[in-house]
């Protein structure tokens, strides 16, 4: 989503049971804060008022949504992604970023040559993943950590990247 005044808060999983309720996924550091913001919005422009919500696991919680009573209504909602306002959220303290704020920045080496833009960061269960764009449009996956993105200087509009050094294995193709 290219808007950043709107900061992802979660996701709409799987229906749960027959009454309407539904798994939500919260991106939250506490799960359940995500039911303290007021309304959820969607990419569409949809929004959904949280009527209830009940801890599963780790970051799972099941919800009741205002206006949906059975699970096909809840079916319905499946890999919706929630959003609110970014001025809803409190103001980062320092060296505290939300993702939203890297995208667009510029990916600088060390030595201050450009490596591209930050696309996106992107998470598939081993930890937050960098994008990075080059103004060829070739895409970059680095480890988000602070070894190789050892500074986020939003106020210049960078992070800087120490690129990690491949390492062949003996025996592998």
């Amino acid at each position: 989503m290219a808007d950043k005044s709107l900061i992802a808060v979660g996701v709409f999983g799987a229906a749960h049971g027959v009454r309407g309720e539904i798994r939500l996924k919260s991106y939250t550091a506490d799960p359940l804060a995500i039911g303290h913001y007021g309304p959820l919005k969607s990419k569409t422009g949809a929004i959904f008022k949280l009527l209830a919500l009940r801890p599963v696991k780790d970051d799972i919680c099941v919800a009741r949504v205002d206006g949906v009573g059975d699970r096909n209504g809840a079916e319905k909602l499946t890999n919706t992604e929630l959003f609110i306002l970014k001025e809803q959220l409190p103001a980062a303290d320092e060296d505290e970023f939300y993702f939203a704020d890297l995208i667009g920045l510029r990916a600088e080496d060390e030595a201050g040559a450009v490596l591209g833009h930050v696309k996106s960061i992107e998470n598939y269960g081993a930890g937050d993943i960098l994008v990075l764009q080059s103004d060829q449009g070739e895409a970059t996956m680095l480890p988000f950590t602070r070894a190789v993105v050892p500074r986020v200087e939003i106020s210049q509009g960078r992070v800087i990247v120490a690129l990690p050094t491949e390492v062949e294995i003996e025996g592998e193709a």
